[in-house]
């Protein structure tokens, strides 16, 4: 499993440009929109949440009422943590943003992940400073932080593909990337959900996997530049032949 690992990590870590462009277009969509911190936060949330398949509804409302109830806490990192998670003392980190988001009513792992890549993406530097929220997040993932890959059926399904002797899930999922990479080298496995949902089609269990032009189109911040839809084609197909050739290595 670890020599397949590094075969997908060295494409992933050679190719950021692609997805890194689609993601700043999506935050630019989220956040540019408002002027104020707890603007800004707010909406992160709520778009993060409802990437959920079945969200929660009735659990969200609770988690929304509390904030509301609360604005202020959304004006910092560390006051957001506390404000969510004020029965414990937790690190004030992004292992420690991630445990408080899960504990949330109608956040689960995947969710709670997402949202901490999403605020080292806007944190971290390489993208545009008028997407920054908040002034004390850290710029990079120390050494005794811990970052969580959001893990859904896409990259399920991938690692179904490489290894299918596993019952893989997001916690085993992690545990394997964790026993390999650590800290910044994690949020680089972010780029495997772009790679995995251009060359799927299907779902659940009955995925079959080939360049797939329409759910590039479906993703409405890519590149329609017929140029560019061709590099991206050629470099989905590359990822498709590591794939197919480091199953059960």
């Amino acid at each position: 499993m670890e020599k397949a690992l590094g075969h997908i990590f060295n494409f992933l870590r050679n190719n950021r440009s692609y997805n890194k462009t689609l993601q700043e277009k999506h935050y630019r969509s989220v956040i540019k929109p408002y002027n104020n911190v707890t603007d800004k936060v707010v909406s992160l949330l709520y778009h993060i949440a409802n990437t959920q398949s079945q969200p929660k509804i009735d659990s969200l409302a609770t988690f929304y009422k509390k904030i509301y109830q609360n604005i202020e806490c959304l004006n910092s990192f560390e006051s957001f943590i506390n404000k969510i998670k004020p029965n414990q003392t937790p690190e004030i980190s992004y292992k420690g943003l991630y445990e408080s988001i899960k504990s949330q009513p109608g956040f689960g792992g995947k969710t709670a992940a997402l949202f901490v890549k999403s605020i080292f993406h806007l944190h971290n530097g390489q993208y545009s400073d008028e997407l920054r929220i908040w002034n004390d997040v850290p710029v990079g993932i120390e050494e005794k932080d811990d970052f969580y890959l959001p893990v859904d059926s896409v990259i399920i399904a991938i690692f179904k593909k490489i290894d299918n002797n596993q019952n893989w899930n997001f916690d085993n999922i992690n545990s394997k990337i964790k026993e390999y990479y650590h800290g910044q080298d994690i949020e680089v496995w972010d780029d495997l959900w772009f790679w995995g949902f251009i060359t799927q089609n299907g779902s659940g269990g009955n995925r079959t996997f080939q360049w797939n032009e329409n759910k590039y189109w479906a993703l409405q911040e890519t590149d329609k530049n017929q140029e560019e839809i061709d590099l991206i084609k050629n470099k989905a197909e590359t990822f498709l032949e590591i794939c197919n050739t480091t199953k059960n290595e």
